[in-house]
């Protein structure tokens, strides 16, 4: 099930990641809500997902433990995933690599 309305946590995760990339038009969260919790599917620019990857993995780190405080004050568990659209993949069929952190 896909949500429409945008939870706190999930305009706070937009608003910093727009902040911190080099193409925020390209930023898109998708919002999936099971029995298990909420889960945000971020979708960026090949070219910014080292940035918000970050040196071993600090930033995304640090972005998920924010992420995770404002969600369990909302009372809901909420896990991130990030998935690059690759440039000449997309063009040709609309493949999607998800990253393995």
């Amino acid at each position: 099930m896909v949500e429409k309305e945008k939870a706190p946590y999930q305009e706070y995760l937009e608003t910093l990641l727009k902040g911190l990339v080099n193409h925020p038009e390209e930023v898109k969260i998708e919002k999936k809500v099971d029995e298990m919790g909420v889960l945000l599917t971020i979708r960026l620019h090949p070219e910014d997902v080292g940035i918000i990857i970050g040196r071993q993995g600090a930033v995304i780190r640090a972005i998920r433990t924010l992420i995770k405080v404002i969600g369990l004050k909302h009372h809901a568990r909420v896990n991130l995933k990030i998935v690059e659209v690759g440039g000449k993949k997309e063009e040709k069929g609309g493949e999607i690599e998800e990253l393995k952190l």
